[in-house]
């Protein structure tokens, strides 16, 4: 569904560019329910823009289904973004007008689109929870109701692609189990790709996969393999166990051979600019540079 490879994404200004991306490589399934993390400015919310058709890329390649959004022109730009991508914002304000209904707002989008479809609209919020609310102003729904209003607006225009942004950030623990069961069974059911960015790791464990971004580039990806995780995830959070207990991690290698080494493993060796590499047969061995006498270390 999804084929980054090589992409950059550079902003610039008359005195200053920034590299947002520089040269990230990334595959995703049709289907597939995954997790982007990183830390404030690794490039997750650049990712995401570019695949919404928000921003575009600097260089490189990146396809969604049969879209290449490179070389896509500004008219197919919004035919893209009607027909392929959903968007779900951990801020409300964005996702929803609140003097309108729960169902007027997700009837709103159709009308935009001259798609308008009544019957649609409240079988979306019949499908999030939400057949008793639907009339209901958005001031009488508690924020946990409105995120799941989100949701079916965001499906309104019978995604293949859903992105959402820290979509559990502002719910309480039961609302975002939810949440992650509706996103389950968007999946599963519809065969919808749902892309997720979070800092929460008790999310990512919900997810089939997670990839880290870190400096612009995919650094490491963390592959489920518990095929009973929704239990697994019980017996963690019992256990005040982490993410990393049943997903396995590995570290990331593009086309051109660079790789990311996870940077708590570079402190634990006091590795700064340059490394050791030792290859015995098995594996390679990545050590800290050998200090010769007169050199500095």
């Amino acid at each position: 569904m999804i084929q980054c490879e090589g992409l950059v994404k550079i902003y610039k200004t008359d005195e200053i560019e920034v590299v947002a991306l520089q040269g990230l490589n990334m595959s995703v399934g049709k289907g597939e329910l995954m997790a982007i993390i990183g830390n404030s400015g690794s490039g997750k919310s650049t990712l995401m823009n570019i695949l919404g058709g928000l921003d575009r890329p600097s260089a490189g390649q990146v396809r969604v289904g049969d879209w290449d959004l490179l070389k896509i022109s500004d008219e197919q730009l919004v035919e893209y973004k009607r027909k392929t991508v959903g968007f779900i914002w951990q801020n409300n304000a964005r996702n929803l007008l609140p003097y309108l209904t729960a169902l007027e707002n997700v009837e709103m989008p159709m009308m935009l689109s001259s798609n308008y479809d009544r019957a649609y609209a409240k079988q979306l919020l019949e499908w999030v929870g939400l057949k008793d609310r639907m009339f209901n102003k958005l001031q009488q729904l508690s924020g946990g109701e409105q995120q799941r209003v989100a949701i079916a607006i965001s499906l309104a225009n019978r995604p293949s692609l859903l992105l959402a942004d820290e979509p559990t950030g502002s719910v309480d623990s039961q609302t975002s189990d939810m949440i992650m069961d509706i996103f389950r069974r968007l999946s599963i059911e519809l065969g919808v790709t749902v892309v997720i960015v979070t800092h929460d790791l008790s999310l990512a464990g919900k997810v089939d996969r997670v990839v880290a971004i870190r400096d612009g580039l995919t650094s490491s990806e963390f592959i489920k393999r518990n095929p009973n995780l929704e239990l697994a995830s019980a017996e963690l959070t019992a256990k005040n166990q982490t993410v990393h207990d049943f997903h396995e991690e590995y570290a990331v290698v593009d086309r051109v051979g660079r790789l990311q080494v996870p940077k708590k493993l570079l402190d634990a060796l006091q590795i700064s600019n340059k490394v050791s590499l030792e290859f015995d047969g098995d594996k390679i061995l990545i050590k800290p540079p050998k200090i010769l006498e007169g050199e500095k270390k």
